[in-house]
């Protein structure tokens, strides 16, 4: 997978940032330049892709209108928690008859939550074998060879909002700078 997605949480679990590349390619070919893949699912919550294609718009839609369509039903939004539960459990049934080739990162800000004292964001890992992981923060892709080593350096529970900027533009300047495949903006 020449894509790149990757999140983070930060300044003790108050907010997250989920980004990723804008292309959509196959083999050698980049078929656009403008593909959006991360999903605002609800008011709180973001579904970062990465992976096939069609899969991954298919599968992340899929997921958009069934959080939408529980809220309506039940008059209660699904937590982060819950959602990662449901996604988790939408790709173990898939995998059994036709899996999803798309690894997934949800991020999501819980206000007034029963599981939670306080507003709370987190992230959870998804792939596309249907493993699931709450992380501080994780990354979908060959990019991952790059941007986890500056993760780990560079994250740390207390990050701020502009300590948080600074740790994007650091990891699209080293996949600019060392990546083999340019990825566009």
């Amino acid at each position: 997978m020449t894509d790149c997605t990757f999140g983070f949480v930060g300044q003790k679990h108050k907010f997250v940032v989920v980004a990723a590349d804008r292309s959509a390619a196959r083999s050698i070919v980049v078929f656009k330049q403008d593909e959006d893949k991360v999903l605002e699912l609800d008011a709180s919550k973001l579904l970062g892709s990465a992976g096939s294609a069609p899969d991954g718009v298919a599968f992340t839609e899929f997921i958009q209108k069934n959080v939408a369509l529980y809220e309506i039903d039940n008059g209660t939004r699904l937590d982060t928690f819950a959602t990662a539960n449901f996604i988790r459990n939408e790709l173990a049934q898939a995998l059994r008859r036709g899996p999803y080739q798309t690894n997934l990162l949800l991020g999501g800000l819980d206000r007034e939550s029963p599981l939670y004292a306080d507003d709370e964001a987190s992230l959870y890992y998804i792939d596309y074998l249907a493993s699931s992981n709450k992380v501080n923060f994780g990354c979908h892709g060959y990019a991952s060879n790059f941007i986890l080593s500056i993760f780990d350096k560079e994250w740390h529970p207390d990050l701020t909002v502009d300590q948080a900027k600074d740790l994007v533009q650091k990891c699209i300047d080293e996949l600019q700078n060392r990546f083999l495949i340019n990825l566009p903006e």
